[in-house]
């Protein structure tokens, strides 16, 4: 039997996604996004707010980089969700994380999370629904401490996904099947 819950955010896993962007003063500016996904094969959708100081930096900038969060900086992280860049000066700094700025898009790239997206911002959607911040993946660069065979070997990423029933925060670790392959058992 089911019940109903008092819930509406009942999709899980999220992403726990770290969106970063330079400010106006060249400063870098990082946050957590768990609503987000990918639009194509080289596109990436940000369900944002319009508030966001990152949301400016985009449309101001042109660019950002998303990061995939994993498990050894789940602190850093949740930080980075629960300060905004628009009460607190030096937000980034006081993580204690380093960036590199990327050589194709202007936005920084966070050294410590293990799978970064370069991405140039295509536009905003904004409807009655949602106001979205769509990029195209122009590279992504892979750690290769995470890499196994020239693949990324998601149990080494040990990336975090965020739980809406519980609001905590849950590693992605073992694989459990074969996709586009373990349904044809069933034909």
């Amino acid at each position: 039997m089911k019940k109903s819950i008092k819930t509406t955010e009942a999709i899980f896993p999220m992403p726990v996604l770290m969106v970063a962007t330079y400010n106006e003063d060249g400063s870098v500016d990082v946050m957590n996004a768990a609503w987000g996904t990918m639009l194509e094969k080289n596109e990436i959708l940000l369900n944002l707010s319009k508030n966001h100081k990152t949301t400016k930096n985009i449309k101001e900038k042109g660019a950002f980089t998303v990061s995939i969060a994993d498990a050894k900086h789940v602190k850093e992280a949740d930080y980075f969700g629960v300060v905004s860049g628009n009460n607190t000066i030096n937000k980034f700094e006081k993580s204690g994380l380093t960036t590199t700025k990327s050589n194709l898009v202007n936005a920084p790239i966070v050294n410590e999370f293990p799978i970064c997206m370069e991405c140039e911002f295509i536009k905003c959607q904004d409807d009655e629904y949602s106001y979205g911040v769509i990029g195209k993946i122009v590279n992504v660069l892979v750690d290769e401490s995470i890499m196994d065979n020239n693949n990324v070997d998601i149990t080494k990423l040990e990336a975090i996904a965020f739980d809406p029933f519980t609001h905590g925060y849950y590693k992605v670790t073992e694989k459990v099947g074969n996709a586009f392959k373990d349904g044809f058992e069933l034909k």
